[in-house]
């Protein structure tokens, strides 16, 4: 059993890595002058680790994963600084969205083993986390707020919108 949950998140790691670097950068948005709209799933990857995964190799994964988006982008460390952000804070929004009975700690979460609406609510969470530091870590400057929070917000729709496509079509377990 746990041979096969390595290798689920091996082929996880390299799917998302190579959907975000070939088919996921290439679909920018222009929305006017109101900014642009980014898809950016592979904080999917870190998100479904199981819940046993201890903190610091889902933050040296998410470092690896994030230099891993940053060459196929050109953009040394902007993703990289999100995605270990996001990984550092992944243990912090599971707390948080602590179901009354407590984690069975062998499970992922995931749609199929967490239910809609707490899966939901940790995607949301997170992805809006994820995305807002991206935009932040890119501009570098908060001079740059109203195109940060417009960027994140509508990167944010599309991009949550692709996760739950993709969830649902893939149904995963772990």
């Amino acid at each position: 059993m746990k041979s096969n949950v390595v290798t689920i998140n091996i082929t996880r790691f390299i799917l998302l890595l190579l959907a975000q670097g070939l088919i996921f950068r290439r679909m920018t948005f222009e929305l006017g002058n109101l900014g642009y709209v980014h898809m950016l799933i592979y904080p999917l990857f870190i998100l479904l680790l199981p819940l046993k995964t201890p903190r610091s190799l889902v933050v040296g994964l998410g470092f690896i994963l994030g230099l891993g988006v940053d060459l196929f982008y050109n953009s040394p460390g902007v993703h990289a600084s999100a995605l270990v952000f996001t990984a550092y804070f992944r243990g912090l929004i599971l707390r948080i969205l602590a179901p009354y009975e407590g984690y069975n700690v062998e499970d992922s979460p995931t749609l199929v083993t967490m239910g809609f609406a707490w899966y939901m609510s940790y995607i949301a969470a997170a992805m809006i986390l994820h995305i807002f530091i991206y935009f932040s870590v890119e501009a570098f400057s908060f001079v740059y707020i109203t195109e940060i929070a417009l960027n994140t917000l509508f990167s944010y729709i599309a991009t949550f919108i692709i996760i739950m496509i993709v969830d649902l079509i893939f149904r995963m377990k772990h």
